[in-house]
């Protein structure tokens, strides 16, 4: 699975911003897909998650009422609406995917990941 990213960039406090993550190869496998995001000294955190198959969505209750996320099946893209950013809110952010594939001994979880798109929120 291949994921690339789309849309950071430079937003003052208040602002919104849309982030994009074309998945492709074997997409038929995967069961959720996510944002991560790593501000600078912090450690890599969950924004929010959506799951393939009933697209229950999961966020960080830092964004929760102010980011959205969602999925185009069709087009194989995700998306994050961020809406209020605020400057802490900066960081890389990072499209994940999740492919669970089965054996014989149980489910086995793979993930993938973009490379990353800057979002910088000035006060």
């Amino acid at each position: 699975v291949q994921l690339v990213e789309s849309g950071g960039g430079l937003v003052q406090a208040g602002g919104s911003l849309r982030l994009s993550c074309v998945a492709s190869g074997y997409t038929f496998t995967i069961s959720s897909m996510g944002w991560f995001r790593r501000a600078p000294g912090k450690q890599r955190e969950l924004v929010a998650t959506i799951t393939s198959g009933t697209g229950d969505t999961n966020y960080a209750d830092f964004v929760k009422g102010r980011f959205t996320i969602s999925k185009d099946n069709a087009e194989n893209t995700l998306y994050l609406q961020m809406d209020s950013l605020k400057p802490e809110d900066t960081a890389v952010y990072y499209c994940n995917a999740r492919r669970t594939l089965y054996y014989d001994n149980g489910p086995v979880d793979y993930d993938y990941w973009g490379q990353g798109t800057q979002v910088t929120v000035s006060s």
